[in-house]
């Protein structure tokens, strides 16, 4: 139950600074979110869905070993961690479901995770999804995250849109699946990755940002300065 490599802190994926992890090939998990125009999921539930779509991927067999999909998720890991989330309905959507990948559903989100492509090689039938456009709200406020589960605390003061909280949220459930020992990781595996992903009280932030709690410092590609403290990954085995 461990992927085949684990970075150690030093050589961060998401470090801002340059380092030897930019000079390999480079690679990205491609998302797809499934938001049909009279139905759209709700932002926290899409958060929540993929950032169990990214520690599905990682714990799958296909990921692993000799695994099919364990070439491209060596290679992605020796790169940047890069994700990106794309977003399709009706047609695009089903095309996008016959594209090898895997589809997890939350409450009433679908996300389809993709093995990784190189950053310049997407599938044609992912390459012409847009980016752009997956703005979600919440219909009303999410309960509050049960202390004894895993949360994904997002950073208070930072403005994201739902693709690129999507992409953080996952890059905050793989450092603490890259984290836990295998059998905290076989658990949450068989227990079907439950986890929550909320907003922290501004108030508390700069504290669960120096309490040794794997911590999301974004490359800077998009959207938000480089080293922006995104995510802090609160799984109860790392306390």
């Amino acid at each position: 139950m461990s992927t085949d490599q684990t970075p150690a802190p030093d050589s961060s994926p998401f470090r801002p600074d340059p380092g030897a992890r930019d000079e390999a090939p480079q690679f990205v998990l491609p998302l797809v979110v499934r938001i049909e125009r009279a139905a759209p999921p709700p932002r926290t539930d899409a958060l929540e869905t993929a950032a169990r779509a990214v520690l599905v991927m990682l714990a799958d067999e296909r990921s692993v070993g000799e695994g099919e999909w364990a070439r491209a998720v060596r290679d992605w890991q020796d790169a940047r961690i890069r994700k990106v989330v794309r977003r399709a309905r009706g047609a695009e959507w089903r095309r996008a479901e016959a594209l090898p990948g895997i589809t997890v559903t939350g409450k009433s989100a679908e996300v389809r995770v993709f093995p990784p492509v190189p950053l310049d090689g997407w599938p044609k039938d992912l390459a012409r999804l847009q980016v752009s456009g997956t703005d979600l709200d919440d219909p009303e406020d999410p309960p509050p995250a049960d202390p004894a589960a895993p949360v994904l605390w997002m950073n208070p003061g930072l403005d994201m849109s739902a693709g690129k909280a999507m992409a953080q949220a996952g890059h905050g459930a793989q450092l603490a699946w890259w984290e836990l020992p295998d059998e905290e990781r076989a658990a949450w595996h068989a227990a079907g990755f439950p986890l929550a992903v909320r907003t922290a009280d501004p108030a508390r932030w700069a504290g669960l940002t120096a309490g040794g709690l794997p911590t999301v410092r974004d490359a800077g590609f998009t959207e938000i300065a480089p080293g922006s403290c995104t995510v802090v990954a609160d799984h109860p085995a790392l306390r």
